[in-house]
């Protein structure tokens, strides 16, 4: 983990602290932390609250360097951090404001089934799940792409799992962005990038990416719980996944030779994590093609999963998918970059967003959440590690208003991986979980290691400080019975 700072923090109230951009002469607007005295104190652990600072430096900045509850260092911008810049006043994009695993998102499956449904079948259907959904660093699926098919996914994104028989027309209206960025350009990818995503969609991946079958355990809004319709003891799904080795690829080769570009146009940055282009150059331009074309199969392969998971679910059940429900609630994403329209200073303004570790969260009314959710606002999720609850909430006004419609993304880490395997070694994890009731499988050696709970701040206090801020409004939680790691 990176060493601590000492970063000048101003508390605005109980949930917002403000960086100044006094702090350093550079900065070109405040930076804004929405956190808690816990978390904040936490937060002051590693250099996530300096990245805050860096990113205020980008030109064509808009407001301010925002960071979520569930911040903690990463790669160039803290993860849980958000920038909005404008195109037309110098604005940049930054590769590393939206990470390596772009498009790495979750979606929320209801079903009919209650716990007692389920009651005594735990260990089988985990057993059978990890089965049929292929998982792990270097996983493989089933689904084979010619390069013509390829392409096709990466313009078409969900719709073309959809087409191809892997899901439902209405999964896409429940999908951010109903799936596919229209931006994206095969052309613009490399071949190596598409050499490392041609035999991995439909597959879990890696890490913190999971496949968990969840019971709802608790109902805060109950209104909001029955337009999503959910219920307390029914069971979900929850799928954790991303873009795999195809946005990995596309990542790294802009971050490592964009030093030249950013010294082309003379953008002074303070750490070289944030090489940056102006959003309407050509660098920046195929940049943000690529990145649309990884977020493209980032959303083709949740679906295609989703598609493996109903499929093994019913077939371990012995009942219809329909007769079990597994219906979509929806689908986010938490590493992605985006044209949106807001209000700056009283005007409408197409801004390029970057979210790393960060959830979309439109209000009420908004034109880009389904019909179905328009009046309650866009679904949020927000998984909390696999020995601990995931959360449900809904977008709001207010996180229009100042954090251009984003919220938190998880529970964010504590530890790094190496200090969670330290912390861990000798310990019989998966029996300790096996006696909280969460049946576990995995597939990497260090995995239930560098994932146990400990490792991870409590989601609980990371959605509260969401939901007292304002910036997004619970509605439910959902905690583990059965987890697939890869």
């Amino acid at each position: 983990m990176a060493k601590r700072t000492n970063v000048p923090i101003e508390k605005i109230d109980n949930n917002r602290w403000r960086i100044p951009k006094s702090y350093n002469p550079k900065m070109r607007v405040d930076g804004i932390v929405y956190a808690n005295e816990k978390i904040l104190k936490d937060a002051q652990k590693d250099e996530g609250l300096q990245q805050v600072a860096n990113v205020a430096h980008l030109p064509g900045i808009v407001n301010y360097s925002l960071a979520m509850p569930d911040l903690h260092w990463g790669y160039g911008f803290v993860i849980g951090g958000v920038a909005a810049t404008d195109p037309e006043n110098e604005g940049v994009v930054s590769p590393g404001g939206i990470g390596y695993d772009i498009n790495c998102g979750v979606r929320l499956l209801r079903t009919n089934l209650h716990e007692e449904d389920v009651a005594g079948k735990m260990k089988e259907l985990v057993d059978y799940l990890f089965k049929e959904v292929p998982c792990g660093v270097g996983s493989r699926g089933a689904i084979r792409l010619n390069p013509t098919d390829q392409k096709r996914v990466l313009r078409q994104g969900a719709r073309w799992a959809v087409e191809n028989g892997y899901g439902r027309e209405e999964d896409l209206e429940c999908t951010e962005e109903q799936g596919q960025m229209k931006l994206a350009d095969p052309d613009a990818a490399s071949k190596r990038a598409l050499e490392r995503g041609k035999n991995q969609l439909g597959t879990l991946g890696s890490g913190n990416h999971f496949l968990e079958i969840q019971v709802v355990d608790r109902i805060f809004n109950q209104s909001l719980a029955d337009v999503l319709g959910l219920e307390k003891g029914q069971i979900a799904i929850m799928i954790h996944s991303g873009s795999r080795g195809f946005g990995h690829q596309v990542c790294d080769e802009f971050v490592r030779t964009w030093a030249p570009v950013t010294k082309k146009y003379r953008i002074d940055i303070p750490d070289r994590q944030l090489v940056c282009a102006p959003v309407n150059s050509p660098e920046g331009q195929q940049y943000i093609a690529s990145m649309a074309c990884a977020a493209n199969y980032a959303w083709a392969n949740r679906q295609c999963i989703m598609h493996l998971t109903r499929k093994a679910f019913a077939e371990f059940i012995g009942v219809s998918q329909s007769e079990l429900g597994l219906e979509l609630i929806y689908d986010v994403a938490h590493n992605i970059g985006k044209f949106e329209e807001h209000t700056v200073d009283g005007q409408k303004r197409t801004l390029f967003v970057h979210r790393k570790g960060a959830t979309r969260a439109f209000p009420p009314g908004h034109k880009d959440v389904p019909e179905k959710y328009r009046d309650i606002g866009q679904p949020v999720i927000i998984p909390g590690d696999m020995g601990t609850a995931s959360h449900i909430l809904v977008g709001t006004q207010l996180a229009m208003d100042e954090t251009w419609g984003t919220t938190a993304h998880g529970a964010g880490r504590l530890m790094s991986r190496r200090a969670a395997i330290r912390a861990t070694k000798g310990r019989p994890l998966r029996r300790e979980m096996e006696d909280q009731g969460i049946f576990v499988r995995y597939e990497g050696r260090t995995t239930l290691q560098e994932e146990f709970s400990d490792a991870y701040k409590d989601v609980d206090e990371v959605v509260k400080v969401a939901d007292a801020a304002g910036i997004s409004k619970r509605v439910a939680r959902m905690r583990p019975l059965g987890v697939i790691k890869g």
